[in-house]
């Protein structure tokens, strides 16, 4: 079992930034895919941002590619995803995911979420 407490979330102006953190208890998060997904009130969860077990590889959404940063630090069991130039459409809540066989952009392959945290973008 993996456990995921997202933090980092907030209220800011559009143009800011904030830098979300996922970490991990249970198990070792270096065996571990991770992903970052949002979802706005009254719709579905979507795709941000995943990155490989060893940091490796990272691909991301359309709508966050060059703006949103994926990263990770194994020794401290975290992941963390960087959000700069934000928008009001970036506005949601934002989950963190692990799987034990990949990274994906697909939410059905995770096995395991984290809470979310809220994000709120003004105009």
């Amino acid at each position: 079992q993996v456990q995921l407490v997202e933090s980092g979330g907030g209220l800011v102006q559009a143009g800011g930034s904030l830098k979300l953190s996922c970490v991990a208890s249970g198990r070792t998060l270096s065996d571990y895919g991770m992903g970052w997904f949002r979802q706005a009130l009254g719709k579905e969860r979507h795709f941000v941002a995943t990155i490989s077990w060893s940091g490796a590889n990272t691909y991301y959404a359309d709508s966050v590619k060059g703006r949103f940063t994926i990263s990770r630090d194994n020794a401290d069991n975290t992941v963390y995803l960087q959000m700069n130039n934000l928008k009001p459409e970036d506005t949601a809540v934002y989950y963190c995911a692990a799987d034990h066989d990949s990274y994906y952009t697909d939410p059905l392959e995770y096995d395991y979420w984290g809470q979310g945290t809220q994000v709120t973008v003004s105009s």
